[in-house]
């Protein structure tokens, strides 16, 4: 069948998407996708996305449009949004106001909302971590009750921070929560999730009472462009990199695109529901990712590990994100049969460096 009887057929189904063809174009006509190989005719799927332009968000909505799927994009700021991921036939913008209108009829809504908390955490700092999360997540869940056609899936930002911290101890989804700041931040957030449902912490919804609802209690997220490479990778390359702290505190990782491969799968397979570890299987002490990283940028480590006081003194009570860890696994991705690409930290990082 020629390129152009294909365009035709697809063209009179208006109901259905030209995955391989339409959403490779760029408004005014400039392909962003590569050239045409051919037209696959397929139902196409819209998700809303709160999050977008973040390091995590920016992946999955690039991953969504090549697959085929639109996106809305749900933002405080649309034309920041714009600039940064581009204008396509497969994305719409909605500011705050509109958020409601974004959300309805989608499949999906993924939450991956919140300002940085790798700083130093004063009380108006605090405030923004928790509100960022807390408050945006409840008005999302407020506006998903209200919608008209909710969606099947509310998948959730949460973090590992959820369980407190611990050099000895493995954490689960089963695993009891912690008792300081972050844990608060992480149970108050996870319950927003959930009120959007008539769902317990099960994540389970009621039928047209509400979604199937997902937390994910993501880890330290891996990617040259943000997250802990793009402090660490630096300091390595100029060889004054070295661990933090004892080095003995766990660091619970995962490939940003085995992160992005999980969310999809918490949309697409209905076992998964409640907490979710968003974790690699094999998390690392500092002292072995440090030497991981290294090993990986063919620089060695000089320097003796970075002592505590300095770290507390820079980052106050924010020192716990980089002093203290957790070891956790995402035993429910695992029994569920989830596939990592990146299992172990050596390879993690030699794709996660570079790309």
């Amino acid at each position: 069948m020629s390129m152009s009887m294909s365009m035709s057929m697809s063209m009179s189904m208006s109901m259905f998407d030209r995955r391989s063809f339409s959403l490779g174009q760029r408004k005014g006509g400039r392909k962003g996708l590569g050239p045409l190989r051919g037209v696959v005719v397929v139902r196409a799927d819209k998700y809303a996305v709160t999050g977008a332009t973040g390091l995590v968000g920016r992946q999955l909505v690039k991953h969504l449009m090549s697959r085929g799927d639109e996106v809305n994009v749900l933002t405080r700021d649309k034309d920041k949004a714009k600039s940064q991921l581009g204008s396509f036939n497969a994305l719409s913008f909605y500011s705050k106001t509109d958020w409601g209108s974004g959300i309805e009829g989608t499949k999906a809504v993924i939450n991956l909302a919140g300002e940085p908390i790798s700083t130093r955490w004063s009380e108006g700092i605090k405030k923004e971590i928790r509100d960022s999360r807390v408050n945006t997540t409840q008005y999302l869940a407020d506006l998903i009750r209200s919608s008209k056609t909710k969606p099947e899936v509310f998948v959730s930002g949460s973090a590992i921070g959820f369980y407190g911290t611990s050099e000895d101890k493995t954490f689960t989804e089963e695993s009891a929560s912690g008792n300081d700041f972050l844990a608060d931040v992480c149970k108050s957030w996870e319950s927003a999730a959930y009120s959007s449902s008539s769902s317990s912490s099960s994540g389970v919804g009621d039928g047209d009472d509400g979604p199937r609802v997902v937390c994910l209690r993501t880890g330290l997220v891996l990617s040259k462009e943000g997250g802990i490479l793009e402090k660490m990778v630096p300091l390595f390359q100029f060889f004054v990199g070295s661990p933090l702290g004892s080095g003995n505190q766990y660091m619970s990782w995962i490939h940003r695109d085995d992160l992005v491969a999980l969310v999809v799968e918490c949309i697409e397979n209905s076992a998964y529901a409640g907490p979710v570890n968003g974790t690699a299987p094999q998390p690392v002490t500092m002292n072995a990712f440090s030497d991981t990283l290294a090993l990986v940028l063919r620089r060695p480590m000089f320097l003796p590990p970075v002592p505590d006081l300095p770290i507390q003194i820079l980052l106050g009570e924010g020192a716990i994100l980089v002093l203290e860890g957790q070891k956790v696994i995402p035993k429910k991705a695992m029994d569920l049969g989830f596939k990592f690409k990146y299992e172990g930290i050596k390879k993690a990082l030699e794709h996660a460096v570079r790309y």
